[in-house]
């Protein structure tokens, strides 16, 4: 079972590469970790993510995601109503 499965659809691709920008608004802890966990998973090494999400705890979850797994977390921005996180796959 996808437990992603609901996720809105993926916005479009990043100019980086061929990986998907995942929009993970409305999906609450633990999901958008989850999310952005099996896009990364799939993405070729060096590709860069973007990510949207208004989980209150995504602030802490994302960064921790990315520095336990051994991925750059090259931005994080409050964009008021989401965050938008930029993420490199290494």
């Amino acid at each position: 079972m996808d437990i992603c499965a609901n996720a809105r659809h993926p916005l479009g691709m990043n100019d980086a590469s061929t990986t998907p920008d995942v929009d993970a608004r409305g999906l609450m802890c633990p999901l958008p970790v989850l999310k952005v966990a099996k896009v990364l998973r799939a993405a070729p090494v060096g590709a860069v993510l973007t990510i949207w999400a208004d989980d209150p705890i995504a602030v802490i979850d994302i960064p921790h995601f990315c520095a336990e797994a051994g991925y750059a977390l090259i931005e994080q921005l409050d964009m008021g109503a989401h965050q938008v996180y930029v993420i490199k796959r290494t």
